[in-house]
């Protein structure tokens, strides 16, 4: 693999962490992420496997460390192992991480595979324990299901992080059974501040749930103790104390963490995304396509030099920071 400089943004951040929406679709509809109905990519507008393995493989080449897989679901692409397995093989060889982002459906069949190619950390998104509400958030789930994925991974081998979305007055109460549960498990908890991101059918201000106020009752309830771990993203983090469960935080709109941002964002039709909360981008499947891996570099660079210095989240505005939905980008 051809050596080429690291990538630095025009604000001297160190790019080194990639995202990759293998998919924009998805087996839920959780509320705060995407309409009921929702229009997805036609499938001739999608990268193929193999076009996100060479754009992946030219990141690691400039500097990329981590690769994260979401979507959408990862999950429910179609050979995604194919694609997992071939990232994983340069996992020592410039590649530190590779790990995932998955809603746990399918995990339960898939977690061995996953080992396999080298995985050894997975977040799992789950809002609620409780079968109703989480039915009514992801609009159809199961969440015995998901519970069963997150225990065959577990057993498989994975470290799993629950990745949380703080929703007031729907989730609110069950954020410390959450804590506590995961605490008993040997799981670790992420909690999310909900962020404006696409046109929902619902008014985001009336979930928007600050973590500076779950933080004052959570450590009314637990020992946690400030941890210097990271996990290369935008978490700060906590542990109950006399455990291995950490606590993290990710607060967009109440603890700015832009200054140390590190990461960028590859959607399924292959463009780049530099910034969540922006639309500055850069069409890597036409460069690839009309260029080879040979233009990719220049396209690279020049990304670097448009990357926004921080976002520009506002729950109370009448329209959300970006018109595309999470799901698009990359969750």
């Amino acid at each position: 693999m051809t050596c080429a400089p690291t990538l630095i943004d025009q604000h001297g951040r160190t790019i080194s962490y990639l995202r990759i929406s293998v998919t924009d679709r998805c087996d839920l509809r959780c509320r705060y992420c995407m309409a009921e109905q929702m229009t997805f990519l036609p499938r001739a507008q999608v990268l193929s496997l193999d076009e996100m393995a060479i754009i992946a493989e030219r990141f690691i080449a400039r500097g990329i460390r981590k690769i994260r897989l979401t979507g959408g679901e990862p999950l429910v692409r179609r050979d995604v192992d194919q694609l997992v397995r071939r990232l994983g093989g340069h996992i020592g060889s410039g590649l530190d991480e590779l790990t995932m982002t998955t809603n746990g459906n399918r995990l339960a069949d898939y977690a061995p595979m996953l080992v396999e190619a080298g995985m050894r950390r997975i977040n799992v998104s789950l809002d609620s324990r409780n079968p109703e509400l989480f039915r009514h958030i992801t609009r159809h789930g199961d969440v015995a299901r998901v519970i069963n994925g997150i225990f065959s991974a577990r057993d498989a081998g994975l470290q799993v992080k629950i990745n949380m979305v703080a929703l007031k007055g729907q989730n609110d109460r069950e954020i410390a059974p959450m804590l506590a549960w995961c605490r008993d498990e040997g799981l670790d908890l992420t909690l999310i501040e909900t962020m404006p991101l696409g046109a929902i059918d619902e008014d985001r201000t009336d979930r928007f749930l600050p973590l500076t106020a779950v933080m004052d009752e959570l450590q009314a309830a637990f020992p946690l103790v400030r941890d210097t771990y990271s996990s290369g993203g935008p978490a700060r983090y906590w542990r109950v104390e006399g455990t291995d469960t950490r606590l993290g935080l990710i607060s967009p709109l109440t603890g700015n963490f832009c200054s140390t941002c590190n990461r960028v964002r590859l959607t399924t039709d292959g463009v780049l995304y530099t910034c969540l909360g922006h639309d500055d981008q850069v069409d890597l499947k036409t460069v690839l396509r009309g260029q080879g891996v040979a233009g990719l570099d220049a396209a690279l660079d020049g990304a670097m030099r448009t990357k926004p210095l921080a976002h520009e989240f506002d729950i109370a505005a009448s329209t959300p920071a970006v018109l595309r939905h999470m799901s698009v980008t990359g969750g």
